[in-house]
């Protein structure tokens, strides 16, 4: 088969749209049987043509961004899905910064044009994605509704009398409406999660500092989680290991842990009158019907004291943190009130009247919430909560827009208090054809350990994604029970490269990132597809060590994994810089024959980055 050059992102004939929902399998499908990037595009901008003004973008990728976009992904990876996210169409929310767009936070008075994008935007293209626009928001990230915006108000895909959900509405609807394959949002109070379950798809909430905030207008900094959007739960968390590891310049950024969970999961959920849905008895009954697919999934269901989870999340808007909102908006909020929302602008002047001891006094509050819902968390291994306890038409909104928008989060504003994973998913509609959603949330680190079950929910609904019914979502693996060996990746299986799938695709979780002992060299290796590095033990060489990335696998599928590796390639002992020893890749001495010695780099990311010019730009 024949796959398309650079010169051929400039015009492609036009094609029907079969392609249905836009996820990862079936792009990836389409692209090996000769579909194009630009033919993808070209759906994609037919598509946005035909859904009209529905207030989802705040700005769009022009048809020549889009065509240089393409020709670029061409030049650098010609061979079609050889990247991650090879020709993958997505969207950022306006309060992410991309290079050629301006940044609003939905504030027009307060655009800039950044000179760079965020790091999550720039290892996503180096990834092969492909970015159309920029989506719409409540002002400043400040809402869970969607209806705080001067560009307008996204609507419900199922219902557009009813809010979207919020802040991140646009990104939402625009992956529920099949407009993108998937889309970025921020979760400070559940913004990530609250238009995920509202629009019938899934929500990808990260563990804070696992993804890095480099380049995104903050809300609450210390809070701020940057989330993903996609149609099911396999496509986004392959999305977060694109996205994911440590920022040196995000300070609040590091490297992912992981943290395993049992095979049979016990789940807690809210006991008495703490499990509240506020006169939504249509979303009650699908969290009992959520409970007992659950139960039959092999869950073991415990009722657990919800107070303090409750309390906590009552700190972030009635406590000091809605005064960290000002360290972005208050030069605006000061030189043109004007500019902001209404009810933006009252919540942030209330922020102005806060002091240093009501910090402190909220610090403590938090502390001993958190202390109190660490007995509970004894008892569980993760949450079984709803998303969202109920929704709201868009005028009821207007109307009342801080006890409805209050609602909104009452089940998901202590996760990053917390800093906890969580990861939302469809879970049924209502008489009324209304979505609901629920969510599993677990301790921090805990992204792929909760990721298996919450898939197998989402299946379990049969309730498809966004607007496609059809929809069936794929599973994640489970990890095996039972010790998991760990093994050093140095090249192409690296997160974001092209053999990271062999990894997971067999249920290998990372770990971390960290650097072999000195006394190692590193070589690109001639003619290998996809290109490889070899790693080589030399004890004269006493330089800095290299980057490696150490997984984890099941003992079956460690065995599986180390049987596929071609020569000269093998597996041995490699030392590690802090005096452990881990098995990992190396290379057979006549592998180094035409070799180019790239130690220099400190590893192949590096290395890669120069030699394609695919870093953070």
């Amino acid at each position: 088969m024949t796959h398309p050059t650079a010169a051929d992102a400039r015009e492609q004939p036009a094609m029907d749209d079969t392609f249905g929902i836009l996820d990862l399998g079936t792009l990836r499908r389409a692209y090996d049987s000769g579909v194009t990037p630009a033919q993808v595009i070209a759906v994609v901008e037919q598509r946005i043509k035909a859904a009209g003004d529905r207030a989802i973008f705040i700005s769009r990728a022009s048809h020549e961004q889009l065509a240089a976009a393409i020709s670029d992904l061409l030049a650098r990876a010609p061979r079609a899905n050889s990247l991650p996210l090879w020709g993958v169409p997505f969207a950022i929310k306006d309060n992410i910064d991309a290079a050629g767009f301006a940044t609003t936070a939905a504030c027009p008075e307060f655009a800039y044009r950044p000179d760079a994008s965020a790091t999550v935007v720039a290892r996503l293209v180096a990834a092969g994605a492909i970015l159309v626009g920029k989506t719409n928001l409540d002002q400043f990230a400040t809402g869970l509704n969607g209806t705080r915006s001067p560009y307008g108000a996204p609507r419900c895909v199922f219902d557009e009398r009813y809010i979207s959900g919020g802040s991140s509405s646009g990104s939402a609807v625009g992956v529920a409406a099949g407009l993108v394959s998937f889309a970025l949002g921020t979760d400070t109070a559940g913004s990530g999660r609250v238009p995920a379950a509202l629009n019938n798809i899934v929500g990808i909430k990260p563990s804070p500092g696992r993804v890095s905030n480099t380049g995104v207008v903050p809300a609450c900094r210390t809070l701020d989680v940057v989330t993903i959007f996609a149609p099911g739960v396999s496509d986004g968390i392959e999305i977060r290991a694109v996205m994911e590891g440590r920022d040196p310049t995000d300070p609040y950024s590091r490297e992912p842990g992981e943290v395993a969970l049992p095979d049979r999961l016990r789940l807690g959920i809210p006991a008495g009158d703490e499990l509240a849905f506020f006169g939504n008895e249509a979303f009650r009954g699908l969290f009992v019907r959520a409970v007992e697919r659950a139960r039959m999934l092999g869950a073991e269901i415990v009722e657990i004291d919800y107070r303090p989870y409750r309390e906590a999340a009552a700190l972030l808007y009635n406590g000091p943190w809605v005064a960290e909102r000002l360290v972005a908006t208050r030069d605006i909020l000061t030189a043109r009130p004007d500019a902001v929302n209404g009810v933006v602008r009252d919540i942030l002047h209330n922020a102005t009247r806060l002091t240093a001891v009501d910090v402190f006094q909220g610090e403590y509050r938090l502390k001993a919430l958190l202390a109190e819902a660490d007995r509970e968390w004894a008892r569980v291994d993760a949450l079984l909560l709803p998303t969202t306890p109920s929704t709201y038409t868009v005028a009821d909104m207007m109307d009342n827009p801080i006890e409805l928008n209050s609602h909104l989060g009452y089940y998901t504003n202590f996760a990053n208090f917390m800093r906890c994973a969580a990861i939302a998913v469809p879970a049924g509609r209502t008489a009324a054809g209304l979505s609901f959603g629920i969510q599993i949330v677990g301790p921090c680190d805990s992204d792929a350990a909760i990721a298996p079950f919450a898939a197998a929910m989402h299946q379990a609904a049969q309730c498809g994604a966004g607007t496609d019914g059809a929809y069936h979502p794929a599973s994640v693996p489970m990890p095996l029970a039972g010790e998991r060996l760990r093994i050093a990746v140095v090249g192409a299986h690296l997160r974001g490269m092209p053999l990271n799938g062999e990894l997971t695709g067999r249920g290998g979780l990372f770990v971390r990132t960290t650097t072999t002992a000195p006394g190692y060299r590193l070589y690109e290796l001639a003619g290998t597809v996809p290109a490889k590095p070899g790693l080589v033990r030399d004890d004269n060489h006493d330089g800095d060590g290299v980057e490696v990335e150490i997984w984890s696998l099941s003992p079956v599928q460690f065995a599986g994994f180390v049987a596929s590796i071609p020569q000269p390639l093998g597996i041995g002992r490699i030392s590690l810089a802090d005096g452990s020893e881990v098995s990992g890749f190396i290379c057979e001495p006549a592998g180094l024959i035409g070799a180019t010695d790239i130690t220099v780099f400190g590893g192949w990311r590096q290395f890669r980055q120069q030699a394609e010019g695919t870093g953070p730009s």
